[in-house]
């Protein structure tokens, strides 16, 4: 690490509220790169959703809960359905998204009606879950059975209730594909995730080379 003093005019500052000055806002490109939360769900009348977020992780461990977040109740730019279902059922399960599933995933996030199953448009297979009537995507590595904790409506510093949803769910039943277990560990980087950049085309890929390992001090 240098000690070189890294000076104050070396670092370009903005306040959000004031834009960013730049060619495109830089925040979620700051914050990232993320992992996809790949929700499925249902409505109260069966239809099944399938759709992205990029504001999704895990949040603790014991017991798992995870969250994600939603720009809108029911999403009026992309017709996510996921919120609504959500609240409706109490359900949903959190898909892994790899760099094999990446173009099908792609496709759930296109402006389709609530009827339209996001299964059938991506060509991808629903399996039955155990504990959470919301099929899971099959071809998945990984997927995580939802129950709903909570859904908080985000407001800003002024109050300001906001268009944006936080859904919090505790992990109920877990599905790993035997081929990602190597001594009794998931192999991640096997599996090859892919995780949100910041801009609309941007994306990153966990592989083997890319992984390291680190261990804590003390």
């Amino acid at each position: 690490m240098s000690n070189t003093p890294i000076a104050s005019d070396d670092f370009h500052f903005y306040e959000p509220a004031k834009g960013h000055g730049l060619a495109h806002d830089p925040f979620k490109a700051i914050v990232g790169p993320r992992p996809i939360g790949w929700i499925s769900s249902r409505d109260a009348q069966g239809r099944v959703n399938l759709a992205p977020y990029s504001f999704f992780n895990a949040f603790f461990d014991k017991p798992p809960i995870i969250a994600f977040g939603s720009a809108g109740w029911k999403n009026r730019t992309s017709n996510k359905d996921s919120v609504s279902n959500i609240e409706a059922t109490g359900e949903f399960v959190a898909n892994l998204v790899t760099k094999p599933l990446a173009e099908a995933m792609n496709k759930t996030a296109a402006t389709v009606p609530h009827e339209v199953d996001e299964f059938t448009l991506a060509g991808l297979t629903p399996a039955p879950c155990r504990q959470v009537k919301v099929p899971r995507v099959a071809e998945s590595p990984t997927a995580l059975e939802c129950r709903l904790l909570q859904v908080l409506q985000l407001q800003d510093l002024d109050g300001n209730r906001l268009d944006g949803w936080m859904i919090i769910g505790q992990v109920v039943g877990v599905h790993i594909n035997r081929a990602y277990i190597s001594n009794g560990l998931f192999d991640a980087a096997a599996a090859r995730p892919i995780m949100r950049s910041g801009y609309m085309a941007d994306y990153f890929e966990a592989t083997p080379e890319t992984m390291f390992r680190m261990n804590r001090p003390g």
